[in-house]
C-alpha cells in the first residue's frame, strides 16, 4: 500500500487533497487510481487510512477512513552527529529514520569535512528534512524524526540539554560496551531510559580536548567493537544497538 506525507495541519478533515509533489508522485509515478487504498502519515503519531476519490493531472482527492494514533517509541533517541560529506550524511538521516530516532542534531567540530556556517545553518536543516520524510514513508514509521540545523560542539553544549543515558562513541581506552551502561542504569532505576543519546565524531574521532568537553557533560564512552569505522558507519551500528537495547518491551 503506498504512503504519504501531510503535516497535521493539512490532513484534519474527512477529505483530503495530497499537495502538489505528493499528488504528481501519486498520478504521474505510481499511477493511483479511484478506489485504491493509500495510507496517510502525519509525522506526529497519526496513520490515516485512505481510499482514493479523485484522481487528475495536477489533484489528488483522498476519503479518510480510518485514522489511528501510535504513541512515540518509549525511548527518545538523539543522534548528535559530527557532519560528513553530503551524501553520507543524506544517508545517515535516511538510516536513523529508518532506525526510530527522534532527532538527528548535525555537528560543526574541528575535524568535519563539510563546513557550514551557523548562519546558513537553518537551510541546510531544511534541505535534509525531505530524506527524513521520504524514509518514514519507506518505513511506515508514525513519526517524523526532527532534523535540527547544524550547531558547533560549543553551543550545543552550552544548551545543558539533559539526557538520562548519554553515549559518546569512543577510540578511547576504557570505552565499554552500550550494553554495560544500559544494565547499570536499568539495575538502578528499575527501568529503562526515556531519553538517551549517542555522539559520533567526525573521520578522525573529536579532538582530544573536543572529547574532554563532551566526557565533561555526563556522556559515557561505548566502544563500537574493534574496527575503526567510517563515521556514516559508527553512527548506523550505535543506533541499531540502541534501538534494539532500548525500545524493547520493559
Amino acid at each position: 500500500m503506498h504512503r504519504f506525507y501531510l503535516p497535521p495541519e493539512l490532513c484534519r478533515g474527512d477529505i483530503i487533497q495530497l499537495p502538489e509533489n505528493e499528488a504528481h508522485h501519486a498520478s504521474r509515478v505510481l499511477r493511483v487510481e479511484a478506489g485504491e487504498r493509500v495510507v496517510i502519515l502525519d509525522g506526529a503519531g497519526h496513520v490515516i487510512d485512505c481510499e482514493v476519490r479523485e484522481v487528475t493531472k495536477r489533484n489528488v482527492t483522498l476519503a479518510a477512513l480510518k485514522k489511528t494514533f501510535s504513541p512515540p517509541l518509549h525511548c527518545q533517541i538523539t543522534l548528535i552527529q559530527a557532519m560528513p560529506k553530503p551524501k553520507a550524511l543524506d544517508y545517515i538521516v535516511q538510516k536513523a529514520t529508518e532506525l526510530g530516532a527522534a532527532r538527528i542534531v548535525p555537528l560543526l567540530t574541528e575535524r568535519v569535512i563539510a563546513h557550514v556556517d551557523e548562519r546558513s545553518a537553518p537551510d541546510k536543516a531544511a534541505k535534509l528534512q525531505p530524506v527524513a520524510i521520504e524514509a518514514i514513508k519507506q518505513c511506515g514509521s508514525p513519526w517524523l524524526t526532527k532534523i535540527e540545523p547544524p550547531v558547533s560542539l560549543k553551543n550545543f553544549l552550552a544548551r545543558r540539554e539533559p539526557f538520562e543515558l548519554p553515549l559518546v562513541a569512543s577510540l578511547q581506552n576504557g570505552s565499554r560496551y552500550p550494553r554495560e551502561f544500559i544494565q547499570k542504569f536499568c539495575d538502578t532505576h528499575k527501568r529503562l531510559p526515556k531519553t538517551a543519546c549517542l555522539w559520533i565524531g567526525p573521520e578522525g574521532d573529536f579532538t582530544p580536548a573536543e572529547m574532554e568537553l563532551i566526557l565533561g557533560s555526563g556522556a559515557l564512552p561505548v566502544t563500537l567493537g574493534s574496527l575503526v569505522l567510517r563515521s556514516d558507519t559508527a553512527a548506523i551500528y550505535g543506533l541499531s544497538v540502541m534501538n534494539y537495547e532500548l525500545q524493547r518491551p520493559a
